[in-house]
């Protein structure tokens, strides 16, 4: 059993963009779906050449379970295409390493563009997290922010 403990900001520049060593951080394209279920969060995943199906239990605090397997490519792209729910979400992710933390930032297309998160991953809920001048507004708790809710009230009809 593996349990995801994250926080989600809003971001406030783009000087997330060049690393600590003054090199450009290159992205992975993303394109993700997600299956109707009652109980769960189902995600049908294409990350550059991979594909992924992604199970998350319902968060509790910063917490929740989560289990991620690799899936054959023919399979993810006929699920996003005949059983996820539409739109699908569509970004762009770039890794950023700042001391032990690795942040996850997110730029959004399609209906979602304009949406900009950076997300970062912790050991526990109490992790200290320095937070660096380009991390805005602190989103953790906001369920408009989740993809799985992007996907019926995208970005760009707020």
């Amino acid at each position: 059993m593996a349990i995801e403990i994250e926080r989600k900001f809003l971001l406030k520049s783009d000087d997330w963009k060049i690393d600590e060593q003054g090199n450009e951080i290159v992205g992975t394209a993303f394109r993700q779906g997600y299956l109707k279920t009652e109980d769960a969060t189902v995600r049908v995943r294409l990350e550059g050449d991979r594909s992924k199906l992604t199970i998350k239990g319902k968060t509790v605090g910063m917490s929740r379970l989560e289990y991620e397997y690799d899936i054959p490519l023919a399979d993810a792209n006929e699920m996003l295409d005949k059983l996820c729910q539409k739109p699908l979400i569509e970004k762009t992710r770039y890794l950023r390493k700042e001391g032990e933390l690795t942040w996850e930032i997110d730029i959004f297309e399609g209906e979602n563009t304009g949406l900009m998160i950076a997300e970062v991953e912790l050991t526990s809920e109490d992790q200290t997290v320095p937070l660096s001048s380009w991390v805005g507004e602190e989103v953790t708790g906001d369920v408009r922010y989740y993809n799985s809710k992007l996907v019926n009230n995208p970005f760009s009809r707020w």
